[in-house]
């Protein structure tokens, strides 16, 4: 077909990529004379097409290509961060169908019972660049800390933590929001930005000092921050505006 798109692929190919069915359905509607491609009537699902300039129409319905899908999740607690599990529900399976059809996954992980901004996309390429040790995009968390964040902590945090495992931490930015003082305890609302994503890094920073999270949800990746009107479990997709933020970690 005509166009100037810089590749062509297959017509069956652009219709299940963007979740329009299977191959198999593809041929039955092109059977059927439901598909046309720049005003003309498709006979071949094989068809080479244009996705992103040919016009294409499904039942009279506009088909607008896209490559690559970006979204923003507020994750809820008691959800994994993974695209399949035996036991618990995933992220993906708070997503609506016609998302499902860009095979999207989670860029990184949040624990299970952590909550926040969780990135899905289908661009490898992107993703390799945010978790990239290399890269040291910065993350910000949001923390209930039981134990009095003072500080020493700030310090320590700065300098960078040893783990439980002897690994030390690149250093952390640590801010004390607010604290509450109990008969034997304190509770110590916190922020926390970290420049790399070791496995419950937040959680075993404060059991390095002594203290315990008991409550934590993210909060930033990179230059991208969780829209604040998204409910836990909502989630839409970026804006050309965020995306350009997130590409600038790159």
């Amino acid at each position: 077909m005509s166009g100037k798109g810089r590749t062509t692929l297959r017509l069956d190919k652009v219709l299940t990529h963007m979740g329009y069915g299977s191959r198999s359905e593809i041929k039955k509607y092109v059977k059927q004379g439901l598909i046309m491609v720049n005003d003309i009537r498709v006979k071949d699902s094989g068809l080479h097409v244009h996705p992103e300039t040919d016009m294409i129409l499904i039942d009279g319905e506009r088909v607008i290509y896209k490559e690559f899908v970006y979204v923003m999740l507020h994750k809820p607690p008691g959800v994994v961060s993974a695209t399949e599990d035996n036991r618990d529900r995933t992220v993906l399976d708070l997503l609506a169908p016609e998302l499902l059809a860009f095979e999207l996954f989670p860029v990184g992980r949040l624990d299970k019972d952590t909550e926040g901004l969780l990135l899905l996309t289908n661009d490898g390429k992107l993703s390799h660049e945010l978790l990239s040790p290399k890269r040291h995009v910065p993350k910000t968390y949001l923390a209930l800390v039981s134990g009095d964040v003072n500080g020493e902590d700030i310090e320590q945090f700065a300098k960078g933590v040893t783990l439980d495992d002897g690994y030390v931490t690149l250093p952390g930015e640590l801010v004390i929001l607010e604290q509450e003082r109990q008969e034997d305890n304190v509770l110590s609302r916190i922020e926390l930005t970290i420049h790399e994503g070791k496995f419950h890094q937040v959680k075993r920073m404060f059991e390095s000092v002594g203290k315990k999270v008991i409550y934590l949800k993210r909060l930033r990746m990179g230059n991208l921050n969780l829209d604040a009107s998204l409910k836990l479990g909502e989630y839409r997709e970026l804006t050309d505006d965020e995306l350009g933020l997130l590409q600038r970690n790159e």
